[in-house]
């Protein structure tokens, strides 16, 4: 597995949102002086497991010890990218608090305070180019992920498949063999919530091996064609539904009662960041079974040059509201999570430190021989036009609607077939990469 410095993959936008407020200076990096630190900073996040389980109870109990005069408290969101997108339009939404992908780049500064110019960040950080905008970084990511498919383990060896797949072919036929040999579900799509839908994008570059396949993507005006990372990805969720592959009903699909069903397998793969392979053990161990039945591999295709990629990147970036009264709790509060809270050590995430090394839960990685791959920042000046193209196209790449429609034209429940509805993504596209010029 490659160890070279992992520098950023954007987590691209797909919907405006007003302007409100302005942007005052930057934030000072917290001194050594714990009384320079003070206040309540609300800690709004998306890992509403780590509020309910205790986890994030416990680090606040650390960093006050560091910092007397200040506290943390928190509030977890389930549908964090729809609640938050709204919440912007106010000034309640928390001190720190994971910058939601319907924030353009060109808005940070809107919404977020300033934590200094990037380069000052670049010898000691990974995953910076997403939120930094005109040399500024409004954003630090709380870890990384590589992107794939959790699958059982033991599963796989009751269904006899000794290979993981590596093309569209050899995983219908292992899923088709899972579906004849066990009773466990070959592919759930958490069709019902919706967000894990998004994860399939996360696979964008890792087809093709190109790390440029998200800025060549918004210059093509045909990329639901065969040979392009998108066309590979919604194809091979279109041939799984539409051979019977996946969960019966999929409006009845659960989140958390997935991760159970997939622990004591009655799942055999879902599509998800290597940030949920943890949330996947401590299910199996709840259950009596053995966290190593939780296997991770890279989307199943091969590259041109006959290498496997698997794309990492950073998680949620975390950044200060920039109406916040607590600035400077809120940046220590970031530091100490990215610093000094072990929190990627026991998540099992990258970390965002370039001094720390690849998590272990990767290793399965480098075992099959996959390359890992960083997606390359966007051209200056082209910062948003991917994330204009989606939001303008109502083709929302990083969320669930149009996989919805593609799920539904694959099990019968919509009109169309897999070659129509691309044409149709085809033009829209095409159409609105013509709009914006």
């Amino acid at each position: 597995m490659s160890k070279k410095a992992l520098t950023g993959i954007a987590m691209l936008a797909l919907t405006g949102v007003a302007l409100a407020g302005c942007s005052g200076g930057a934030t000072p990096a917290p001194s050594g002086d714990s009384d320079a630190v003070s206040g309540e900073v609300t800690f709004v996040t998306w890992r509403t497991d780590l509020v309910q389980d205790g986890t994030f109870d416990e680090y606040a109990k650390e960093f006050t010890a560091k910092y007397p005069d200040a506290s943390v408290k928190f509030e977890g969101i389930t549908d964090y990218e729809g609640e938050l997108t709204t919440r912007l339009s106010t000034k309640n939404y928390g001190d720190v608090l994971g910058i939601p992908n319907s924030v353009l780049p060109d808005q940070f500064g809107d919404y977020f305070e300033p934590l200094g110019k990037t380069a000052d960040f670049e010898a000691d950080y990974r995953f910076l180019a997403p939120k930094s905008y005109d040399g500024t970084q409004y954003g630090l990511a709380l870890g990384g992920n590589a992107n794939g498919i959790v699958y059982n383990t033991k599963v796989f060896e009751e269904a006899g498949i000794t290979a993981l797949p590596k093309t569209e072919a050899e995983w219908i036929t292992a899923l088709t063999a899972i579906k004849d040999k066990t009773d466990a579900i070959p592919m759930y799509t958490n069709y019902k919530d919706g967000w894990p839908l998004s994860q399939w994008s996360g696979n964008l570059g890792a087809v093709t091996g190109d790390a440029d396949a998200v800025n060549e993507m918004a210059e093509n005006s045909a990329p639901w064609t065969e040979g392009n990372d998108i066309y590979a990805i919604d194809s091979l969720i279109y041939e799984t539904v539409a051979a019977g592959l996946t969960e019966t009903d999929p409006l009845t699909t659960n989140w958390e009662q997935s991760k159970v069903d997939f622990a004591t397998g009655k799942i055999a793969t879902m599509a998800l960041g290597s940030w949920a392979i943890s949330q996947l053990q401590a299910a199996a161990s709840d259950n009596g079974v053995d966290p190593s039945t939780v296997g991770y591999m890279t989307f199943p295709a091969t590259a041109a040059d006959g290498t496997q990629y698997a794309v990492v990147g950073g998680d949620y970036n975390l950044g200060i509201n920039v109406n916040s009264n607590v600035k400077a709790a809120a940046r220590a509060w970031i530091d100490f999570l990215i610093e000094d809270s072990g929190f990627t050590d026991t998540q099992g995430m990258v970390s965002a430190l370039l001094s720390k090394d690849l998590p272990d839960n990767l290793a399965g990685l480098s075992d099959n021989g996959v390359e890992l791959l960083e997606l390359n920042a966007a051209p200056a000046g082209k910062e948003a036009l991917f994330n204009t193209i989606a939001e303008k196209s109502q083709i929302d790449i990083w969320a669930n609607i149009y996989r919805q429609k593609l799920i539904d034209i694959a099990r019968g429940a919509a009109d169309g077939d897999k070659q129509s509805y691309f044409d149709e993504l085809n033009k829209r596209w095409a159409d609105t990469i013509t709009q914006v010029g």
